[in-house]
């Protein structure tokens, strides 16, 4: 294995832990435990090229997502358990925009630089988009119920927002039919049609490496799933101290900050393998971390605060997570169309992020 220059800011994870158990401040905790997840998502994106290289961008793309998707998951679940169901909503919010908006235009960006062009597999893309077009229906519906019915939608809110049992009920049934329709899909790209999602193609070594085994990638992308978890946690608990000092709200905390920090791990590999021109991966990692995140993080995180927490999670977001869901779908939906991409799609999709960003930031 290659040893990079970004490896070595893996000093910092033992002093952002021993800082979280000293109690130490904030401000310098924040630091160093983002510090410390940047080699971590390093590591996790050598194995996921290891992995791509010898099973397929389709089954490399699912390992990565379903291990940098991991920790959000176990922070949000967290979350939960202390009652701040909207702060996780908003993290789930700007999880899905963030891949789609920040990820997938940093990718096109970086790619298209010295290209003309960068491809594609349309028909595998477009299927992701579609799915997330599902799941965008799934996660609307309920707050259009509790419009109807409660005549109004939930305000921008830290706190524990109370709605009907109806609606609780209504979105644990909306959550089920999300996870079958998520696993169906694995089914779909994974084994009926995984000559479609997932070419295999064998990789030539580069600058006279030995490819690593598929042991010894999976041991590596797990062991840096792990250490990005626990990374991420220390980081998400010194959020709200220090980002009171500097005047954030709890909600751009969730939808912004919290959101890009749980996919660091996302957001490295697919700028760095969209660099090396394997935009297939990048897409597959970008648009299926949203969909995996939309059809499955969100609705598991329901289902399990029935079990767990201080009360059902509902699927009912506020105007501004709606809208922002709304448009960064379709805008998945429309680029997945004609497989390929070039720089100033990247730099579309950075500038509405930014947009989003910025009237959060307000909000």
């Amino acid at each position: 294995m290659r040893i990079r220059p970004v490896y070595f800011l893996g000093i910092f994870i033992p002093i952002a832990v021993a800082l979280e158990l000293a109690h130490a401040g904030a401000v310098v905790i924040f630091i160093t435990s983002a510090l410390g997840v940047i080699p971590t998502a390093a590591l996790m994106g050598e194995a996921t090229e290891q992995l791509a290289a010898r099973s397929g961008p389709g089954i490399g793309g699912l390992l990565n997502v379903t291990f940098g998707n991991a920790p959000e998951l176990i922070i949000a679940f967290f979350a939960l358990l202390k009652g701040l169901q909207e702060v996780v909503k908003a993290s789930i919010v700007g999880s899905i925009i963030g891949n789609i908006l920040l990820v997938l235009g940093a990718s096109m960006l970086v790619g298209g630089l010295r290209r003309d062009r960068q491809y594609f597999n349309r028909t595998a893309a477009h299927a992701q988009a579609a799915m997330l077009l599902l799941a965008l229906v799934a996660l609307v519906m309920p707050a259009i119920f509790e419009l109807i019915h409660g005549g109004h939608l939930p305000a921008v809110s830290q706190e524990r927002v109370d709605f009907s049992p109806t609606v609780e009920h209504l979105s644990l049934a909306v959550a089920i039919v999300l996870i079958v329709s998520y696993v169906l899909g694995l089914v779909f790209s994974l084994r009926t049609h995984r000559r479609l999602f997932n070419p295999y193609t064998e990789e030539t070594e580069e600058e006279g490496e030995r490819p690593w085994t598929m042991r010894r990638a999976v041991t590596v992308l797990a062991i840096a799933g792990v250490l990005v978890g626990v990374m991420s946690e220390i980081l998400v608990g010194s959020i709200s101290e220090a980002a009171s000092k500097a005047g954030l709200s709890e909600f751009f905390i969730g939808v912004i900050v919290v959101a890009i920090i749980g996919n660091a791990a996302e957001h490295w590999v697919a700028v760095a393998v969209a660099a090396k021109d394997k935009m297939d991966l990048a897409v597959n990692i970008a648009v299926g971390s949203s969909a995996q995140v939309a059809l499955f993080v969100a609705p598991v995180l329901v289902v399990l605060s029935f079990l767990f927490g201080k009360g059902p999670m509902s699927l009912v977001f506020n105007g501004y997570e709606i809208g922002a869901l709304l448009f960064a779908v379709l805008i998945a939906n429309f680029l997945t169309q004609e497989g390929e991409s070039n720089w100033f799609e990247g730099v579309q999709l950075l500038a509405v992020y930014v947009v989003l960003g910025l009237v959060f930031y307000y909000a």
